[in-house]
């Protein structure tokens, strides 16, 4: 049975105490530091040794053979290679439907013309070893691959067999990765930020993975671009009412336990009977769960259900997690929807299940964990872009604006600055 924590009397959101596992500790901030530090001096050698110590494996190359990549798509079953076809293309079409921002602004001589600039590289990470997660390549990839990124990295742990996964590999073939190395963890952030023998740094780092992975990829963002979310552990929250299928609720609680440790699966609720009846299900659906080690896992440490006196309270709750999926599983979503601030994905009414958004909706499922949803955002398109603005004048819109610029620039002591404008109006050569 998951503890439920009953706040109906709190009345001040500041008093709200909700538990969290600890992702940051000394500990590994300072693992994370040292496996850093001995990729960044010892490079390939660093990388196989750590291979073997947190993966078994004692590897002869970290990159991958093309051609065996290319051959992986033989080596799946026909269903799978057709989903992960259709997933790219979904995907795909989503991310291409972007819009058009205005790409000139003009103002009294000023013209702005607004340029999207994709990265040269871009390296991603995509959890392996003891599981495998084909659509990540596809998650990651498909977004640099549509803003245009030249060179695309993929880093995976590999197999007890010092393969990587042909479901992971087809993925790569299908999504156009350029490169492919089987090494994981932490240092394989520090290789792609880096830079080693075997692997040239790049220039922005994503993808999911665990602590340690999530801990690197914030090391190494002084020196490579990382989306601002901590892309750690999986995490959800289920809203339910009176109306919500107590059955449903559970298993999609599971659906993210089940990825292991460290993660977060909650129940927010405003009714202690549909409480008791998931709680329930969780324990049936549990006792019969392939993967139960797993779940288990994860609901020891950070699985709770909340009891709420109504619905808005719930959404505060939502708000103060800032979980990863949300999935308001009640009879009218569409009216929670404008109190919920802090989500990676939203997920809304019963039959939106967060497994849709893991797999095929479109939306990256690279989302933000660990509270970062507050600040941060879904993995998409504009991670691999640089916005930049060419800005251009006419003679007159330098002589319109120039005594603003002076006159700043005066006021900050910065006299080169009021000077270039002036010098350009004063010059005999001047084409007024």
């Amino acid at each position: 049975m998951l503890p439920i924590l009953d706040i109906r009397s709190v009345k001040d959101d500041e008093d709200l105490y909700l538990p969290r596992p600890d992702l940051l500790g000394q500990d590994y901030q300072k693992t994370v530091e040292d496996i850093i530090e001995d990729v960044r001096q010892r490079k390939d050698v660093a990388l196989f040794e750590l291979t073997e110590r947190f993966d078994g494996v004692k590897l002869s190359a970290l990159a991958v053979d093309k051609e065996e990549i290319e051959q992986s798509k033989t080596l799946i079953s026909p269903t799978l290679l057709e989903a992960l076809y259709a997933a790219a293309h979904s995907i795909t079409k989503f991310h291409e439907h972007r819009g058009c921002l205005p790409g000139i602004y003009e103002n009294n001589g000023i013209t702005i013309s607004h340029m999207e600039i994709p990265v040269e590289s871009a390296g991603l990470y995509v959890p392996g070893g003891r599981a495998k997660y084909p659509s990540s390549v596809l998650m990651t990839t498909i977004p640099a691959k549509v803003a245009g990124v030249k060179r695309i990295v993929c880093c995976t742990p590999p197999s007890s067999n010092g393969h990587v996964a042909p479901e992971i590999l087809a993925a790569c073939a299908i999504a156009g990765v350029d490169e492919v190395y089987s090494v994981g963890g932490a240092h394989s952030i520090a290789a792609m930020a880096y830079g080693t023998e075997s692997i040239r740094k790049v220039d922005v780092i994503c993808g999911p993975g665990s602590k340690l992975v999530s801990i690197a990829q914030s090391k190494v963002r002084s020196v490579v671009g990382v989306p601002s979310a901590f892309a750690g552990p999986s995490e959800v929250v289920v809203v339910a009412d009176d109306s919500t299928p107590a059955a449903w609720a559970a298993m999609d609680i599971l659906v993210q336990a089940e990825h292991g440790p460290d993660g977060l699966a909650w129940l927010v609720t405003d009714s202690k009977e549909k409480a008791d009846e998931v709680n329930l299900e969780i324990e049936r659906l549990l006792s019969v769960a392939p993967r139960r080690q797993q779940i288990e896992s994860t609901l020891d440490k950070g699985g709770y259900i909340v009891l709420a006196k109504d619905l808005e309270q719930a959404a505060v709750v939502v708000n103060e997690i800032a979980p990863e999926h949300l999935e308001l599983m009640v009879a009218d979503p569409d009216s929670l929807l404008g109190s919920i601030k802090n989500a990676g994905a939203i997920f809304m009414g019963f039959y939106a299940p967060a497994s849709v958004g893991d797999y095929l909706a479109g939306p990256s499922h690279v989302l933000p964990t660990f509270r970062t949803a507050k600040f941060s955002s879904v993995l998409g398109v504009e991670d691999f872009i640089k916005r930049v603005h060419a800005i251009s004048l006419t003679d007159q819109g330098l002589v319109n604006f120039a005594p603003y610029v002076a006159a700043i620039a005066e006021s900050e002591g910065l006299e080169a600055h009021k000077e270039s404008v002036l010098m350009r109006i004063n010059s005999p050569t001047w084409s007024k």
